[in-house]
């Protein structure tokens, strides 16, 4: 039985042994390469992630920027359209003071022009009737006359 077992030791030694262990060995570097694999996989993820979160935060500086120089010029624009109104405005009421007393004056002129007629009117029919007789008129031009004189 030694003898038998010793036979099959051998035989299984020479043709079993070494292929077993050359898989074995292979299966275990075969797990030895992807662990080593895992590892550099997990290595360049993080890398990626932390690249990742650097031009995330790029980004948002950027962003920031952006909206920043964004508000600038909706300011700088909101100013500028406020001031053009406020320009605008006051040409309006200057013009409009300018209308008012163009108005105003042609108002007056034209209630001095009546009122002149009105008065040369009234004057008019008060000389036609107090100088209804010459001796009237002949003493009006002599008053007239006289205050002409003294001034």
């Amino acid at each position: 039985m030694l003898i038998a077992f010793l036979v099959v030791f051998f035989i299984l030694t020479k043709f079993a042994w070494k292929p077993l262990l050359g898989a074995l060995k292979q299966r275990e570097d075969s797990i030895t390469k992807s662990l080593q694999s895992a590892e550099n996989a997990r290595k360049e993820m993080e890398k990626l992630k932390a690249d990742n979160e650097q031009i995330m935060m790029e980004a948002r500086k950027e962003r920031d920027k952006i909206i920043a120089e964004g508000k600038e010029i909706k300011d700088s624009i909101v100013n500028q359209a406020k001031e053009k109104a406020t320009e605008e405005a006051n040409k309006i009421i200057e013009n409009s003071r300018k209308s008012i007393i163009a108005e105003k004056e042609s108002a007056l002129k034209e209630i001095k022009e009546h009122i002149a007629g009105l008065s040369v009117s009234i004057a008019e029919k008060l000389l036609r009737e107090k100088l209804a007789d010459d001796n009237e008129q002949k003493d009006l031009i002599d008053r007239l006359l006289r205050d002409t004189k003294m001034n």
